[in-house]
């Protein structure tokens, strides 16, 4: 599956529409995230299952912003549209598969449990 550039106006629905959702924040100018792209590709070849997004941070200021990202790259992994993983930083082929990995064995119910008793708000 070839990775989808998402906006302000198309992050809910990517969210809706997919059980595990990747999010690559990036922009044009940042030398480690050209590095990353292509890892990043390969991987969104290798699962068809998983949703792989792009969010170029020059372009969507503001999701970025409400995103809380202060740090490019970022990588930000959602599963039933709860956000399980959030890391600055380029990572290597074994690093992102062995995220895909844990977000798809995640508990995702005793994730929603543990936030609900929290008092953390919850996506619905």
């Amino acid at each position: 599956m070839a990775t989808i550039d998402i906006t302000s106006k198309t992050f809910e629905s990517v969210l809706d529409t997919n059980e595990i959702v990747l999010i690559d924040f990036w922009a044009g100018w940042c030398a480690p995230c050209r590095m990353f792209a292509p890892t990043y590709s390969a991987a969104s070849d290798n699962h068809p299952d998983v949703a792989f997004a792009k969010v170029d941070t020059e372009a969507e200021q503001t999701l970025a912003a409400q995103a809380g990202i202060s740090s490019i790259p970022t990588l930000m992994a959602f599963r039933d549209k709860v956000l399980v993983f959030s890391q600055p930083g380029a990572i290597d082929a074994a690093a992102l598969e062995q995220v895909i990995a844990d977000v798809r064995a995640l508990d995702i119910q005793a994730i929603r449990d543990g936030l609900a008793t929290d008092g953390s708000r919850v996506g619905s």
